[in-house]
């Protein structure tokens, strides 16, 4: 692992956008699905995935014949953090309110939730349970009364959905679940088919045709975000770990060879142990192809003169997991500006957020901590301005509209407000 000059370091990659190729292939796919609906999906399916389902839509027995396949200690830990997950999504939840001034005014905030999400969930190489609770659980906690879920029949090469996925997902209490993947699904949800409705909104990580697809609908339905490589940078000083902070480094870099581990450090004494404890421990990774081609290419160790300079680096990086590991980590929390989660302290390892603790592991990436947040409640929801203007207040303050309508040159706004100032025997 590189140690180099922090100042000629930057985390922002290039976002995979596809081919032209890929780009046409989805559009077709797109085409295809909303004009055959069904049918289309039905020969996507066999054509990309080897698999033609007599019946797209999970059965409730189906469901139940999962849990067989999940080991009861797994399922206790699936829901103990479904429980912290739900808790902490609570405290978010917004309220409808109104104000009413003394002249009969009445001006608000009317919050709804969305009626129906699409959650994509991964097959293919892998397929990830607590992705499901991290999409589903906000949805449910803001009211959203349909959660459908689409995931793709055949997972590493091998028929079926994952049992696990299945399980997180009744376990969230999502029912509608269909064995279809790829742009196909997205198409799906975006326009509906003879057996899939449309949905409001699509969330959830995919590869390359799903990242493609989803920006593609985008407009005709909602989705969360296009998501880029997982990040993580660690800023530590001489009370760190090196072996602690190797193995967080490496728990991001198994992810993706495109995913980056960055340490931001004053200590050169750290900086040269966790170099040397990167390499024992990749040694020994199932993953350490994937995860020593992310420390080659997009790893480092930054080298900085002091903390105070290595809050502006992290600031600078903006990244989507941050981790403070300092003999005083909140003393800089309040310094931090762009993250998108901000783990302090030596036992606040990355996945303990990825998984347990209850806040959301979907987080801005790519440098785009700079203006996005985590995955919400809020991202569940819409908001309506509500506007009763008594007679008082229009007669009092109808002229100034007025003004300022005929300011902009839209006479006929003017004229909305004046009809009425003249009728009830107000100056326009």
């Amino acid at each position: 692992m590189r140690i180099i000059d922090a100042d000629s370091f930057t985390l922002e990659r290039e976002v995979d956008s596809g081919t032209a190729e890929q780009s046409r292939a989805v559009a077709d796919i797109l085409e295809a699905v909303r004009r055959e609906g069904d049918a289309a999906l039905l020969r996507y399916t066999e054509k990309f995935d080897g698999v033609r389902p007599e019946n797209l839509r999970i059965t409730e027995q189906e469901l139940q014949e999962a849990y067989a396949e999940v080991d009861d200690e797994f399922l206790a830990a699936l829901r103990e953090a479904a429980a912290n997950i739900r808790a902490f999504h609570e405290k978010q939840k917004r309220n409808t309110w109104m104000d009413l001034s003394p002249s009969g005014t009445m001006l608000g905030q009317m919050i709804r939730p969305l009626r129906r999400v699409g959650l994509y969930v991964p097959g293919g190489k892998a397929a990830y349970p607590s992705s499901v609770l991290m999409n589903a659980i906000p949805a449910q906690v803001a009211g959203v009364p349909e959660v459908v879920m689409v995931t793709p029949p055949a997972t590493a090469g091998v028929p079926g959905v994952n049992p696990y996925v299945l399980v997180a997902a009744a376990e969230c209490g999502i029912t509608e679940i269909y064995r279809v993947g790829g742009a196909q699904a997205v198409a799906a949800l975006a326009y509906g088919t003879e057996t899939i409705a449309r949905a409001d909104k699509i969330v959830g990580p995919g590869n390359i045709y799903v990242a493609l697809a989803k920006r593609q609908v985008f407009g005709a339905v909602d989705i969360d975000s296009i998501a880029g490589p997982s990040e993580i940078v660690v800023l530590a000083d001489d009370s760190a770990k090196p072996a602690y902070i190797a193995a967080d480094l490496l728990s991001q870099a198994e992810h993706d060879e495109m995913a980056s581990a960055v340490l931001v450090t004053p200590s050169a004494a750290l900086a040269q142990a966790v170099q040397q404890e990167v390499e024992r421990q990749l040694a020994a990774l199932p993953k350490r192809d994937i995860a020593g081609a992310s420390i080659r290419d997009y790893g480092a160790i930054l080298q900085v003169r002091d903390l105070e300079e290595g809050v502006r680096v992290v600031n600078r990086l903006a990244p989507e997991h941050l981790e403070v590991v300092t003999e005083a980590p909140f003393d800089l929390l309040g310094q931090i500006e762009n993250a998108g989660a901000i783990f302090l302290g030596p036992y606040s390892s990355e996945p303990v957020g990825d998984y347990f603790a209850g806040p959301n592991h979907v987080l801005p990436t790519n440098g785009t901590a700079r203006f996005s947040s985590p995955l919400s409640v809020d991202d569940f929801i819409k908001k309506s301005s509500i506007i009763h203007y008594s007679r008082q207040d229009l007669l009092t303050h109808g002229a100034k509209i007025v003004k300022l309508a005929r300011g902009e040159g839209l006479d006929a706004h003017a004229e909305a407000v004046a009809v009425r100032l003249r009728e009830e025997g107000g100056e326009a």
